[in-house]
């Protein structure tokens, strides 16, 4: 049983927080922005902007986040099989993956569905490569974590 627990929260972990982790990044570079006072989008940025490619990524960040919650609900049931609850290291990586998944459910999702709804001059999407970055960098060390297991 801890072998299947374990290859579930594995490949749920690759899948859908990787593919979640990607969409957040994608979606600054194909949103589009707002016209300029041409009626055009900004130069330097107009060749990468496309809504539909950014409307997927959207898509994406939503159902791979949802998809997520099986990685914290199979380490659990994983971290109980063990008996390896009280560890410090499942604790600090339980509090991570819950201030990523209230990142990407509270900030990043709704700021993406601004950034469709009503495209601005480039900030929101700056912001929202921020949010990313952090959402990366909080499953990296949960990752990181899981591997060395300090105090194992």
């Amino acid at each position: 049983m801890e072998e299947v627990l374990l290859s579930v929260h594995v490949l749920a972990g690759i899948v859908f927080v990787g593919g979640s982790a990607v969409a957040t990044s994608l979606f600054p570079r194909y949103a589009p922005l707002a016209a300029g006072p041409d009626g055009g989008s900004s130069p330097e940025v107009s060749g990468e902007r496309n809504r539909a490619v950014a409307l997927v990524l959207h898509r994406i960040t939503r159902v791979y986040g949802i998809l997520g919650i099986v990685v914290p609900v199979v380490g659990i049931a994983l971290g109980i099989v063990q008996g390896r609850m009280g560890e410090v290291w499942i604790t600090v990586s339980m509090v991570l993956t819950a201030v990523a998944g209230g990142l990407l459910a509270l900030q990043i999702y709704p700021r993406q569905h601004d950034a469709l709804t009503e495209p601005d001059d480039g900030a929101r999407l700056r912001s929202l490569s921020m949010l990313a970055g952090v959402y990366n960098l909080l499953w990296a060390i949960v990752v990181v974590l899981m591997i060395v297991r300090p105090g194992a």
